[in-house]
């Protein structure tokens, strides 16, 4: 059985081996067993304290023995900001599922680039990708040293190996990974779901302010691996994503070989179904804001390079109000995905699990004429939204769609019918 520890940003201290986490120095001069020391750092050395995220490993090897790098391509299905390949529109999109795959791909093969926003290279704004896969990663690792990565599952768990520690993450959990942090993904069969790819600051809590000291998403109910190492002498093709663009080496063993670990950057994971919802329960849908599990602020207070934002099941009792997400424009832009069943601002049908929105910037969007109907007609009593799972990648800037996501076939010409049916007001005469 998977181990874990609790807590969002602990200083967590484990050891897979007896004795191999060196105690009151990070560097000893002959660290036990013959392991080699290796600062893992996502934060520059100078950042205050409170923002300073390093974890000191202790390996087998030292990471840095391997040979150069040689590109590889997976374009045009993977890419990264700036994405400047395709014009921007002011039109709402939205995509069916991703099919899954005729033959055989891994987790690294099976992502597909939607959208974005930033420059990876200035290391702010975000990429949004979708994976469809069948096949593990059978010897063969992953790096992005572009951004952290936060992995929402939405068919087939996901067995995440990392150099930290191995999480499960089922549909409904999501896992984190720092950047510049290697892993694989070992796969049960035919597996979907979407990634964030944050380029900016790392995501963290947000703060709760008038709501008080409780609530949201509890710092105790993420779980972070223990130590745990394998000792394999044999090729691993090793794939790194840097500044865009995919490069390859070999490795003569598992880079997996962390004996022991310390620090507060590392990888987790956090059970959805623990968020504490938030709601009115007086009258009127108040702000998504509420619904935010995880933050990535920018240098504008309030306005994040991103927000992850969920719509879980929850109790609606606003009185003598439109319970659904009201008609906005919103200098905001919002990706959206569905885990599971039914998003309530979109009953008439067309957003289904495994799919995808984006409504951009400033461009009007809200419930569809099905749900927007059936909401004013309602007649008002306590009702639980059960059995559904959305999720929101909000952004300060636009999300800027790549072409490959403009000319799949899982693209819906048709979006724009949805908000077809709308009865005009009648005004007194």
């Amino acid at each position: 059985m998977t181990q874990y520890q609790t807590g969002f940003l602990n200083h967590f201290a484990t050891e897979a081996v007896p004795g191999a986490l060196p105690v009151g120095q990070n560097s000893p001069q002959r660290p036990s067993y013959g392991l080699y020391a290796e600062q893992f750092s996502t934060t520059a050395f100078t950042m205050p304290r409170v923002q300073n995220r390093r974890s000191w490993l202790y390996r087998m090897r030292p990471m840095a023995a391997h040979a150069p790098f040689e590109p590889i391509d997976l374009a045009p299905r993977l890419a990264s900001a700036p994405f400047t390949d395709a014009p921007v529109s002011p039109d709402r999109l939205r995509w069916d599922p991703l099919p899954m795959p005729d033959g055989s791909l891994d987790w690294v093969e099976g992502l597909v680039t939607y959208g974005g926003n930033g420059d990876v290279g200035t290391g702010a704004g975000i990429a949004v990708h979708v994976y469809a896969a069948n096949r593990s990663m059978d010897r063969r690792v992953f790096q992005s040293s572009d951004g952290e990565l936060l992995i929402a599952p939405q068919i087939g768990t996901l067995h995440i190996k990392t150099e930290m520690g191995r999480m499960d993450v089922p549909p409904g959990h999501i896992a984190l990974i720092p950047r510049g942090l290697r892993f694989s993904v070992e796969l049960d069969g035919p597996s979907r779901g979407y990634v964030c790819e944050n380029y900016g600051a790392h995501f963290q809590l947000p703060d709760l302010g008038p709501i008080g000291s409780n609530g949201l998403a509890n710092p105790r109910d993420f779980e972070t691996p223990v130590a745990w190492y394998e000792d394999v002498e044999a090729e691993v093709e090793f794939i790194q994503k840097f500044q865009g663009r995919l490069w390859r080496t070999m490795l003569d063993h598992s880079p997996f070989d962390v004996v022991a670990w310390h620090g507060n950057t590392a990888p987790c994971r956090y059970d959805l179904a623990r968020f504490n919802t938030i709601g009115t329960i007086s009258f009127d849908h108040p702000d998504p804001s509420i619904f935010t599990v995880l933050t990535s602020p920018s240098e504008i207070a309030g306005t994040a390079n991103c927000d992850f934002v969920i719509f879980p099941p929850r109790w609606m009792v606003a009185e003598d109000t439109f319970r659904p997400p009201w008609f906005h424009r919103n200098i905001m832009s919002e990706f959206m995905g569905l885990i599971h069943g039914v998003y309530d601002a979109k009953e008439g049908g067309g957003f289904t699990p495994g799919g995808a929105s984006l409504h951009n910037q400033m461009n009007a969007h809200g419930p569809d004429a099905v749900s927007t109907r059936a909401a004013m007609e309602a007649e008002l009593a306590p009702l639980k939204i059960d059995g559904t799972l959305a999720f929101m990648f909000e952004s300060r800037w636009v999300i800027r769609p790549t072409a490959h996501a403009m000319a799949i076939p899982e693209k819906q010409d048709d979006y724009d019918n949805c908000w077809d049916g709308f009865v005009k007001a009648q005004l007194p005469l």
